[in-house]
């Protein structure tokens, strides 16, 4: 078991040979501010120009913001409108012939059956106009034909 630590078992130091000159600690931190003051401005990474520095910090604040925008805005104009092209990929899927498609389809790690691609819902194409001419009488019995079961409600 730890023998437990007393205090009182310790003796204190001696006081130091002689005490700190009267206001030592007062006029430290200006003594170490003259020493490192004059390497940090002329090497420094915050070393700025003598207009810069005169101006306020408000201003300078809202000048490089100034700067900031400046330099977005010029290269938004100078990338120019065609910069990306974009092309629709409903019309590059078109140019692919069908057979490849169904060829990379059934090649895929996931096996996709033929089965598969049956079920999938056919794309919604455009009618030929022929096709639209049906009167509206015409409509009305067709549409009377249809059962009117209320089981999807």
């Amino acid at each position: 078991m730890k023998t437990p630590f007393r205090l009182d078992d310790h003796p204190r130091r001696p006081q130091p040979l002689a005490p700190p000159p009267d206001g030592y600690f007062d006029k430290l931190p200006m003594r170490v501010m003259q020493r490192v003051e004059p390497h940090a401005m002329a090497s420094g990474p915050l070393a700025v120009p003598g207009w810069l520095a005169a101006l306020s910090a408000p201003l300078r604040t809202a000048l490089a913001s100034t700067v900031v925008l400046g330099s977005f805005a010029a290269s938004f104009l100078l990338s120019g409108p065609g910069a990306v092209p974009t092309t629709p990929a409903a019309g590059t899927l078109a140019s692919v012939p069908r057979t490849e498609l169904v060829e990379y389809l059934l090649a895929n790690e996931q096996r996709i059956t033929l089965t598969d691609l049956a079920e999938l819902p056919a794309t919604a194409q455009a009618l030929p106009e022929s096709y639209l001419q049906a009167s509206s009488a015409e409509l009305q019995d067709v549409l009377d034909a249809q059962p009117t079961d209320e089981t999807y409600l």
